[in-house]
């Protein structure tokens, strides 16, 4: 008796508890769904977008059915095992099942299937999906990891924000496909060298989107079509921002703006870093330390110069927000035990970025205190959010448990501004961010690194972190120039990692300066006795370019201007990144993907399709060997030297260079 049949253009297999649907999302895209419930959960807030128009070939036979949409082909067999593959026949993806069938009866030695679905009760299942691994295959994408590993085989992945880690369940294969696991649910996915698993901690269904392409450049603007694409990123952007862990005043702030523009240096954005507030969750200045917002804003745009100011989705219990947000049930709630989500200076719940009305009132008194002052530009930290105990099981959102849709939180955080920018009128949206999922690059989301070291090791693992986000469908990325946590302004050693980091993030999406440095006048205490922020909250030592002596400086202020020559090159790409998703910043073998060696390279990026960029990675390095790719000739920027690609050369580096070289009849980028 057949199990299959053709409803609504899809593809649907029945049988005893479990239904699979198959259906087109999108050209050369399939969506796969399935579930042991009576229906099948549709979700309009979810990763994906409602598919474009397209109708899939489908055929029954027997009890085989095939559904065909382009350049894929998923075929259902017998008892409900799928096979992907693309249109030359090559196997993309292939279910994991240990039966065999002897006398017409099927006989499971090992007893585990390809999918899985395991009863926590009610609507809730722990659900795991294994596929059979292929010799040689390699992954790339999944978002934002602080493990250093570029190609993912042989990797296990937790699906779960921290601060510094992004889960963005999007991966690509070099066999020719993208697959997004479209589950927010806290989970875990391993690339094992025998099988690669996804499990999902709680949900009530599997749900994945699968994409097949003959280039990365392919699969990763299917996403893009899949999911949303960014704004086009504005002007001001391309240029430097400045930060420092926290300028303690208005006046402060002003100060530092003014020296940029009195040495003549380059200068787009400056942040109003955390607690300007007075508590946690009132998102407002504190009068007593920034007494004009409106005559800063002013004063800055006269020079050329946004004002970014951070916003905190935390909300102290003694805010002036909290007992309305208490009352309209929006904030999050813990599933037992004391009602504290994060405790720093303060104790403090988050605002559930996953409930509409909770969106609109935080948007509403943001508006108030700062966009109706001329701020346009919004630092949305501990996106994640950041719990101080990452008990995921104890917390729940509007939407549901954490455990089963957390990690769409900074989704939704993103689009809390993201709408109500838009709605104010705002076209372009850039909402900088620490975390992601599928899907937030839709709603502005420029995502950095996180609270990450001061140290060469973390400074490597930035670098293979950009390249996961763009491929993972988040083209707008940065890091903290110099690590988050520490350094030295007087320390040589610091001053070297400094300039080497600065060098790299002028070749970055957004050229951003930010640390907590160490501070030689430290003040200890951290807030007034009512609670609120002072002057006395640690600060951080100072953060600018002219902060690490003559040598750096001199080499600092190059770059500032390099990146200026870089704009017009850089716009161009950003404009691909909002028509097609394309990354700004990418591995070698995006452009390269021909030449199997391409996809090892994993210590230099091109920044666009015409300049290849090799960061300098180790300290006292003054030399380093580049591989310049296969299939074009290339320029030294430094000397002039020209040489043809597929070859892999030692190039000098002095303190104050890092290798570049520029595409022969490329764009003139420089």
């Amino acid at each position: 008796m057949t199990t299959l049949r053709k409803q609504d253009h899809r593809l649907v297999w029945d049988y005893d508890h479990q239904a699979v649907w198959i259906e087109a999302w999108g050209p050369h895209s399939l969506r796969v769904r399935s579930t042991p419930l009576a229906e099948m959960t549709h979700d309009p807030e979810g990763a994906l977008l409602p598919p474009g128009p397209g109708e899939a070939e489908i055929e029954i036979n027997g009890d085989v059915g095939t559904i065909r949409h382009g350049r894929i082909t998923a075929t259902v067999h017998d008892r409900g095992r799928i096979t992907i593959t693309n249109q030359n026949g090559r196997v993309l993806l292939d279910e994991r099942w240990r039966n065999r069938d002897i006398a017409g009866l099927t006989y499971n030695a090992t007893n585990v299937p390809a999918r899985e679905f395991k009863s926590l009760g009610g609507r809730s299942f722990q659900i795991t999906q294994r596929w059979e691994a292929q010799a040689g295959e390699k992954f790339f994408g999944m978002g934002q990891y602080q493990d250093g590993q570029f190609d993912l085989k042989g990797s296990t992945l937790e699906l779960a924000q921290r601060n510094s880690q992004a889960s963005v369940p999007f991966v690509i294969s070099n066999r020719g496909y993208g697959m997004l696991w479209n589950n927010p649910a806290i989970g875990r996915a391993t690339f094992g060298n025998n099988y690669t698993e996804f499990v999902a901690l709680s949900s009530s269904q599997l749900d994945y989107w699968i994409t097949a392409g003959d280039t990365p450049s392919q699969l990763v603007s299917a996403y893009a079509d899949a999911t949303g694409k960014v704004p086009l990123m504005p002007d001001y952007a391309l240029g430097f921002w400045q930060c420092k862990l926290r300028y303690k005043t208005q006046d402060e702030l002003l100060e530092v703006a003014r020296e940029y523009k009195r040495r003549g240096l380059p200068l787009s954005v400056i942040v109003a870093d955390f607690f300007h507030w007075p508590l946690q969750g009132e998102w407002k200045f504190d009068p007593r330390y920034w007494p004009d917002p409106e005559a800063m804003v002013r004063e800055l745009k006269g020079m050329g110069v946004e004002l970014m100011v951070s916003i905190w989705p935390t909300v102290d219990k003694r805010s002036e927000n909290y007992p309305e947000m208490l009352a309209q049930g929006l904030l999050v709630r813990t599933e037992g035990g004391v009602r504290t989500n994060f405790e720093f200076m303060g104790n403090t719940v988050f605002y559930d970025a996953t409930h509409p009305k909770a969106r609109e009132f935080v948007w509403s008194v943001a508006k108030k205190n700062y966009f109706d002052k001329g701020i346009r530009l919004f630092w949305l930290d501990e996106a994640e959010p950041e719990y101080s105990v990452y008990d995921f099981d104890q917390y729940r959102y509007h939407l549901g448990a954490n455990q089963e849709v957390g990690n769409r939180y900074p989704l939704h955080y993103a689009q809390t501004f993201y709408e109500g920018l838009r709605s104010a009128g705002v076209e372009n949206v850039v909402n900088l961010l620490r975390c992601a999922w599928a899907g937030s690059q839709r709603y502005g989301a420029l995502v950095w690194s996180g609270d990450i070291d001061t140290t060469f090791e973390s400074f490597r693992n930035q670098l293979v972190a950009g390249l996961h986000m763009g491929l993972a469908g988040i083209p707008w990325w940065t890091t903290d120039i110099g690590g988050f946590g520490g350094g030295d302004p007087d320390d040589p050693a610091y001053r070297e990692l400094l300039i080497r980091w600065f060098q790299y993030g002028a070749f970055c999406p957004v050229f951003r300066l930010h640390g907590f440095r160490v501070d030689k006048n430290p003040k200890f205490a951290l807030m007034h006795p009512d609670g609120s922020a002072s002057d006395d909250v640690f600060s951080g030592g100072p953060n600018e370019v002219w902060s690490y002596g003559d040598e750096a400086y001199d080499i600092l202020v190059h770059y500032l201007h390099l990146r200026e020559r870089l704009k017009p090159y850089l716009a161009g790409l950003m404009r691909q990144a909002h028509e097609a998703g394309t990354p700004v910043m990418r591995p070698v073998f995006f452009d390269f993907p021909d030449e199997p060696s391409h996809w090892e390279i994993r210590d230099q990026f091109l920044l666009g399709p015409d300049l290849l960029v090799a960061p300098i990675l180790e300290p006292q390095a003054r030399s380093r060997s580049v591989a310049l790719p296969r299939g074009a000739t290339w320029k030294n920027h430094w000397t002039g030297a020209v040489v043809d690609g597929g070859v892999t050369i030692s190039v000098d580096a002095p303190l104050g260079q890092i290798p570049l070289f520029l595409r022969v009849g490329g764009l003139n980028v420089l």
